[in-house]
């Protein structure tokens, strides 16, 4: 049996832990250019989209790769962003935060995701724990936007917001939800629909929420008679409000401030035996991929998640970088309109 003898070394083999790791100084000389110069190329930061990619072609030829605990002590950063999200049970908060996650990796940053599971206690503590574990910055897509923390919070973390503003905060991006409440309720109105059953996450606890109150206002403006009922995201929570709703007999149309309750509506359909859109209409609120898929497709409101997560991250590395001049990006609402709104008689 061949014995391996201590303190031997095969000269004619270079192990994988052999290779000395490339420094940023290696990547400079190769490049032409200054270290600072190539710190900020590989971050994608003050520099030519030219510059950028010759940069990270010769880290990459020379197998440079950035030690995370030094850059962290040089510049007092993490390289870690918080993405603290409202439910992910909600399937379209689960496709913001990979959006969110995959746009900050190209900035040379990591997501740290957490769930607030449609909680404002427990939002209100992951924030905190976020802060103290000194992420750079956090993007948050709020479930109580009222809540009096956030001011102190944003003094001392960059925070980026979705969907609804908070105070004192480095970065917004909006949803114009009295245009999106606006152009359901009024497609439901035109089709003939006007006894509605609204469904929304809204709880007790976050009574004020605007596209809460925008419905309401915006069903007076119309002369719509509304009933308005909390129902989670998930699906077996939702589909259990939709069937006391479905049971009533009340509405000709269900709205869903979330297509992952609008997807409830659907299974206490089936249950049932009903129709879409024969016996109901159903109506959701974000267009997630799934909804084209539904027999028939769920019509609802697109909010463009791909330009969101472009302008989060765009926001919240700009903030992690050093004061920035405050941004508000307002994003608009298209129709999508597809199978499950059927024109009535009125």
């Amino acid at each position: 049996m061949k014995r391996f003898t201590p303190g031997f070394v095969n000269a004619g083999y270079a192990g994988p832990m052999a290779r000395k790791r490339a420094t940023i100084k290696e990547v400079a000389q190769a490049t032409g250019l200054s270290p600072a110069a190539v710190s900020y190329a590989l971050r994608g930061l003050q520099v030519s989209e030219e510059t950028m990619e010759r940069v990270r072609a010769a880290a990459a030829e020379l197998g440079y790769e950035a030690d995370p605990i030094a850059r962290a002590l040089a510049s007092g950063r993490t390289g870690m962003i918080g993405v603290l999200c409202g439910s992910l049970e909600d399937l379209w908060q689960q496709s913001l935060a990979v959006g969110i996650s995959r746009g900050l990796r190209e900035k040379d940053r990591y997501a740290l995701i957490l769930d607030a599971v449609g909680d404002p206690a427990r939002e209100r503590a992951l924030a905190q724990q976020l802060r103290d574990q000194r992420v750079d910055g956090l993007i948050v897509q709020p479930v109580d936007p009222a809540a009096a923390f956030w001011a102190e919070l944003c003094e001392s973390v960059p925070v980026v917001a979705i969907g609804d503003g908070l105070p004192g905060t480095a970065g917004e991006v909006i949803f114009d939800n009295r245009r999106g409440v606006t152009l359901a309720l009024e497609h439901l109105k035109e089709l003939g629909h006007e006894r509605i059953a609204v469904l929304t996450p809204t709880g007790a606890r976050t009574p004020d929420r605007p596209a809460d109150v925008h419905a309401s206002a915006e069903a007076d403006r119309l002369g719509l008679d509304i009933e308005v009922a909390t129902a989670s995201y998930g699906l077996t929570a939702a589909t259990e409000v939709a069937r006391g709703i479905l049971d009533s007999g009340r509405h000709t149309a269900v709205f869903c401030f979330s297509d992952s309750i609008a997807y409830g509506v659907y299974a206490a359909a089936a249950e049932r035996g009903m129709s879409i859109p024969g016996d109901v209409s159903v109506m959701g609120y974000d267009d997630h991929p799934m909804s084209g898929l539904l027999s028939p497709g769920l019509t609802t409101v697109d909010w463009n998640i791909d330009g969101i997560v472009r302008a989060a991250v765009r926001l919240v590395a700009a903030a992690a970088d050093g004061p920035a001049r405050r941004r508000r990006v307002v994003q608009q609402p298209t129709l999508c309109e597809r199978g499950s709104v059927l024109r009535i008689s009125r």
